[in-house]
């Protein structure tokens, strides 16, 4: 008979917004243990899966702080209340919560004050997409019916408008709000405790076939106000050589965006070990990488590491809405063991109404290294040689025609194209000579397509790379120093001779710095 062997959440802290899916084991009737649902159009042996959510809400009325979700809150800001910022956010739990939080804190009050002055930023905007106006209480259990209301785009199911039960021991009054596997917890849901339960039902009989197996998740807490950037104004020194008067009188301007998303396979708690697990999850972080993309109004965005499922399930649809047109490409698999779907690759998008599609170029560098071992690595050294240079990484190269600029004036009937690179040069800070070699090859590849169109170039990427590296120099001035120490590591030959490690790209370099930390 099929039936529940374990139920785990992914995150013990629900968001408000984000999509809960818990992880069911199930055991089928043939003794298999397996994580597919068992739909009731697919039933086997006679039963199917059915689920329920539930919201406890409590007599006792109890506000949570808004910095750390499990403490109860104890002082209100009222600069919050003036103001009309939600109140769940105004809540902290000690007067060195709120001290300790000020920095952050003092900018919700910046940009509401900004908004008034404004007339018609909405709220939605300032705070977040989801938890606006929700007044972070845990309300009483015989409120208002209007509680059970859902979030404008929320799909729980359909659920019955009385509560579900009670325990008058406790105060606790039960509304079920959910029917469905997969959860995304509203506004109203702010400071209450889920359940969520599952059993094996009979498809004849319609009735649970044995106790259902339940899970209580923390309280829902509204999602984070993200901490803004601080951004770096680029002064014209940096632009170097380039005269960029001329450049942007015969093109036109448009703007770019580069991000690392980090890639969901790659945000664990190993990793990120002082990083709350809610905070790690999917559906937290993609509404807030959409949310912060989207706000730039880049005209171009290239984005690295987006496994493949999200782009084609998520950030394709998504950035379809905005008017962006989507091409991707997905790493090559001779290193990577983990699922197919969940490989990561580069995307770039750019929008419909600035510029049109010509061209896509695909880098393997997988390939560029089997042509290197065969052309230069004795047969002896080749598998050790192919060890160390294959890495997984691509690059995506578009070829995009500006709807734009000044067609027409100086050279009539011209097209105006620009070529639009995007990598992720991932490789172990050790492999300095792997790191090298990849830029180089890139670079190489450019300058053939630059030199056949006379097409201005854009490159894109996260290097891995900070300032004074060889990377960073090839990229910045189109050659490498001969006496860097990192040409030392070269134990394969293939950065000799140095003099090689040249391009005639006329790029100039913009990095990122974070925590006094710069990179490219």
């Amino acid at each position: 008979m099929l039936s529940v062997v374990r139920v785990h959440l992914p995150s013990e802290i629900p968001i408000v917004g984000c999509e809960i899916t818990p992880y069911v084991l199930l055991r089928l009737p043939n003794g298999a243990i397996s994580t597919e649902d068992v739909p009731e159009t697919a039933a086997v042996d006679g039963h199917f899966m059915r689920y329920r959510w539930y919201r406890i809400q409590s007599d006792r009325k109890v506000a949570i702080c808004s910095v750390h979700p499990m403490e109860q809150a104890t002082i209100q800001c009222l600069g919050c209340l003036k103001s009309k910022i939600p109140a769940a956010k105004s809540y902290h739990c000690s007067a060195k919560c709120f001290s300790d939080a000020w920095q952050h804190h003092k900018v919700l009050h910046e940009r509401a004050s900004s908004a008034l002055n404004e007339n018609g930023v909405e709220e939605e905007e300032l705070f977040g997409r989801f938890g606006s106006g929700s007044s972070g209480i845990l309300s009483s259990g015989s409120g208002s019916m209007s509680n059970l209301g859902q979030s404008p785009g929320v799909n729980n199911g359909p659920v019955p408008l009385y509560p579900s039960g009670s325990d008058k021991s406790s105060g606790e009054t039960w509304f079920e709000v959910g029917r469905s596997q997969t959860y995304t917890p509203t506004a109203d849901d702010i400071g209450h405790v889920l359940r969520f339960e599952c059993a094996a039902v009979d498809t004849e009989k319609k009735v649970p076939a044995g106790p259902p197996t339940s899970i209580m998740t923390s309280r829902v807490i509204p999602a984070p106000t993200p901490t803004p950037r601080r951004l770096i104004q680029v002064n014209g020194d940096v632009l170097g050589h380039l005269d960029m008067d001329s450049q942007s009188s015969s093109f036109g301007t448009f703007t770019v965006l580069s991000y690392n998303i980090l890639a969901d396979a790659y945000a664990t708690s190993d990793a990120y070990s002082y990083c709350p697990t809610w905070a790690l999850s999917w559906t937290y972080r993609r509404q807030n990488l959409m949310r912060e993309i989207i706000g730039y109004h880049a005209d171009i965005i290239c984005l690295q590491e987006v496994q493949l499922n999200h782009f084609e399930d998520f950030f394709a649809p998504e950035f379809d809405k905005h008017g962006y047109q989507a091409l991707y490409k997905k790493r090559t698999t001779e290193v990577y063991a983990g699922v197919p779907h969940a490989i990561d690759g580069c995307a770039t998008f750019f929008r419909r109404d600035r510029f049109s599609h010509v061209k896509k170029y695909e880098v393997e560098f997988n390939k560029a290294a089997q042509s290197l071992t065969d052309a230069i690595i004795p047969p002896a050294q080749k598998r050790v040689a192919l060890n160390r240079l294959i890495k997984d990484n691509i690059a995506l190269i578009a070829v995009l025609e500006a709807k734009f600029g000044n067609q027409g004036t100086e050279n009539p009937g011209k097209r105006q194209l620009l070529c639009v690179a995007n990598t992720h040069v991932n490789v172990h800070q050790d492999l300095k000579d792997v790191k090298l070699w990849e830029v180089q090859t890139l670079l190489k590849g450019l300058e053939k397509i630059a030199n056949s169109a006379d097409i201005p170039m854009l490159v894109c990427g996260d290097f891995n790379s900070i300032p004074g590296s060889t990377p960073h120099g090839l990229l910045a001035i189109g050659k490498v120093d001969q006496l860097h120490p990192d040409l030392a590591i070269d134990p394969l030959g293939i950065l000799r001779p140095v003099s090689k490690l040249t391009h005639q790209l006329p790029l100039c370099i913009f990095f990122i710095c974070k925590d006094g930390r710069c990179r490219l």
